[in-house]
């Protein structure tokens, strides 16, 4: 069977498809002895293809993984920055794994890690409509038109966001605590809402994607998760 090479790459957990697509344009993939400059060719398991001058490592089964992160550390496998990172943080006895999608910096909890880039993409891509909740702690006012507003989904700064649902945990004083789920995860979404609100975000935790939790998972902690249906 035929299928696109950065599907492959994908499928044998080395990298995403995305990322497939710029190496490749980058010039480090080759097929049968042949440097590829376009992710436009179809391979198959039996053609020989090296990365790095490396072969594909061998297709091992579809595993997930959830994982704590602490703030503090990059969603990346490479800084230029030389930013510590959740994979220099992870066991070293864990294989290669790429996350879903990404948190940035200071957002802490559930983040999920695979070692299949086409389940990552699967799971990333906005019309499986995956619920991602966050609890928010915000120091302002809410003011409740612009919360309707978020509801029935906003344009700030140049860029659309369905409607996302926001409900008031807790309130002490100027300090509130929220939960909002959103559906898409576009870059920086919810920090991005809360702008909109015209408040501070002081702590910011994912605690669910889609079927999979947080629950009392401890910080910096990782572990295997069984595969659910969320077609």
């Amino acid at each position: 069977m035929k299928e696109r090479i950065a599907k492959l790459m994908a499928r044998s957990g080395v990298c995403s498809r995305r990322e497939a697509e710029r190496w490749i344009e980058e010039g480090r993939v080759q097929v049968n002895g042949v440097l590829l400059n376009s992710p436009a060719i179809v391979v198959s398991e039996h053609d020989i293809i090296l990365v790095d001058g490396k072969p594909l490592p061998s297709k091992e089964p579809v595993c997930l993984w959830l994982y704590h992160k602490p703030k503090g550390l990059i969603t990346s496998h490479k800084d230029p920055e030389n930013r510590p990172t959740i994979f220099e943080a992870l066991p070293k006895d864990l294989p290669r794994v790429i996350s879903v999608g990404r948190l940035d910096k200071m957002t802490e909890g559930l983040l999920l890690l695979t070692n299949d880039g086409e389940l990552a993409r699967k799971l990333e891509l906005p019309v499986t409509r995956l619920k991602r909740i966050y609890h928010v702690r915000i120091y302002g006012h809410l003011q409740e038109n612009k919360l309707k507003e978020i509801a029935k989904g906003i344009t700030f700064e140049g860029i659309h966001y369905q409607g996302a649902e926001i409900t008031v945990l807790k309130q002490s004083g100027m300090n509130t605590w929220l939960e909002v789920s959103i559906y898409e995860g576009k870059n920086r979404e919810v920090r991005n809402l809360m702008s909109y609100l015209n408040v501070q975000v002081s702590r910011l935790i994912r605690v669910a994607y889609g079927p999979y939790k947080l629950g009392d998972l401890a910080v910096g902690q990782i572990k295997k998760c069984p595969l659910k249906e969320f077609d």
